[in-house]
This record gives C-alpha cells, structure tokens and sequence, in this order.
C-alpha cells in the first residue's frame, strides 16, 4: 500500500587465522497486517538518499506493539540505513574511521563485530525496539528480559581500509523455544563484493536474577513479525564452518593463558560484559608475532557463562 500526498511522494572462541587455527570458549517487513514502505521528499530514490520508514496498517487485526506507533526519531532520520521494501531485513552503510584500524591499516576485528552489533540494534530501533536496551521489546522490557550472545560465527573474508565504506544487512529468526538467530551478510559498497558473513544465536535471561529463560509466546508474537517467513541463512551451503563447534581440547595441549578482570569499561547497559568485550578478551592471548603476520579470516564464540 502506498500514500501519497504532502511533503511525502511515492512512500513505501575458535579462530581460523590464515595458518594457524585456535580454540576458546569463554567461561565466565513485513508485519502481520502492515507493509513497510521508504519514502523520500522528491518521491523519487537517490543512492546515498537518507529515507524515512512508514508502517501502513491494511485494516487486519493490530498487535500490541503495531497500536504503538513508532515515530522516527533524529538518529533514525540521520542514519545511512532502511528496512527492505519487505519490512524483513535492515541495511545500513558505515565509513571505516581511523581509530577503528588496527596495527595492519584495516578494521579490527573487534571493529567488525561493533559494527554488526550496531546495525542488529539499529534494526530493532528502526521497528520500535530498543529504546532503552539491546533489541527489547515492551514485554521484555516490562519483565526485566534480555538478550544475550550464546554462540556467534564471524567469516571475513577481506578486511576493509580506513575510508572503506562498508554495507551491511542483517535479519532475525526465532531459533526454538529457547531463543533467536540473527545473521549479517558485510559487503564493500563500491563495489557489491560480499566481503564478511556472520550469524548468531541469542538466548533470554532475566536482568535481575541472571537466569536464563525460555522466550514467551507474548516476547515471539512481537518479534516473529519482522522476521522472514522461510528459513534465510547467511551460511546455506551444507556443513558450513558455522555450524561446527568448537573442538573440545583435551588435557595437556599446548596453551597460553593470561589472567584477565572484568573492569568496569568493560560492561555495557545491560551490565554484563558485552560480547565484543570477550572477542577482545581472545585476541589478546595470541603471540605478538602472529598478530604482526596473520589476519583472523574466521572467528568463533561460544559462552558456557555469563559475567
């Protein structure tokens, strides 16, 4: 359905690096009843043209969330990102910034996954979630619930520059009773080339009582929603590296450790440690000389506990 009018016109932790391989595993829309459509002042699609996302009801029974009506907000006007025409999945576009580059003159690889961090997040805003926490609904939000990384797959496959201006697209799906998956598809927006992938899987705990908790038929109502109605995989090739866990080591082998506190730089707003704060966590036990000479192509994490 389009409107049409006014100002708006035509609306609508195993590391794979390149030799060396190493485990971890850290202890501690479309709307039911609504289309999604972009809209632009001049009703006509400009590249790199900021749009404004409008949900149209077509008269169905409305949810809870849909009689709340999300009005855009200055971020959300000022971001290089957008819901597909579907309403399904999330772009956003980034510029690499300098102090995002590591010793090698390309993101890092925490940079990368502050990124997808980023745009998962962005994706709840632009539906009308998050506004106090990471992709919360109302009703985790009234119940003290959040979102918490249980397993996540990173594949680069090159690493973008300083300036490099990046384009990526993420989605969410329900992953069971016991949580949700969403994946990344990372691409140089120069040139289209896909130059990452990632997924995820994300399980609920309570904020107050840091327990983990099956998600509720009122939590999956108000998600499922914008969530593709076939399975979409950013990995769809069978016995893809995303779906293998990681090896368990047996005593003795080779090791290093370092010893390492939460500080409190270190926890986010949900008071936790933040997933990339544990990405960090691993790269820091490798050998000088390697980080020198390898770049990480493929990286896993996987929480047994929660800090």
């Amino acid at each position: 359905m389009l409107l049409r009018g006014g100002a708006f016109s035509a609306c609508n932790a195993a590391i794979s690096e390149n030799r060396n391989t190493f485990g971890f595993s850290n202890l501690i829309r479309r709307q039911n009843g609504n289309g999604f459509v972009s809209c632009n002042s001049s009703g006509r699609a400009r590249k790199g043209q900021l749009f404004m996302i409008l949900a149209v009801a077509t008269g169905e029974a409305k949810t809870k969330h849909q009689e709340s009506s999300h009005e855009p907000t200055l971020a959300d006007r000022l971001r290089l990102g957008s819901l597909a025409e579907d309403g399904l999945s999330y772009k956003e576009r980034f510029i690499v910034r300098c102090y995002e580059v590591g010793i090698n003159k390309t993101a890092t690889v925490e940079t990368i996954a502050n990124l997808l961090q980023e745009v998962g997040c962005n994706h709840a805003q632009s539906v009308g979630f998050s506004t106090d926490g990471f992709a919360t609904t109302l009703t985790m939000r009234k119940l003290h619930l959040i979102w918490v990384t249980a397993r996540m797959h990173i594949e680069i496959y090159r690493y973008p520059a300083w300036s490099d201006v990046l384009e990526i697209e993420t989605w969410c799906q329900s992953e069971g009773r016991i949580g949700t998956r969403r994946d990344w598809i990372l691409k140089d927006y120069a040139t289209g080339e896909v130059i990452g992938r990632a997924t995820s899987k994300w399980v609920m705990m309570n904020q107050d009582t840091r327990r983990l908790q099956k998600v509720t038929d009122d939590v999956r109502d108000e998600y499922l929603i914008y969530c593709p109605k076939t399975l979409r995989l950013a990995f769809p090739e069978e016995n893809n590296a995303s779906l293998k866990k990681i090896a368990k080591l047996e005593d003795p082998v080779p090791h290093y450790k370092i010893g390492l506190v939460p500080r409190r730089a270190d926890l986010d707003m949900n008071q936790h440690v933040n997933n990339v704060t544990y990405i960090g966590w691993v790269l820091e036990v490798r050998k000088t000389s390697s980080v020198h000479r390898y770049l990480c192509s493929c990286f896993d994490l996987s929480s047994l506990e929660y800090a």
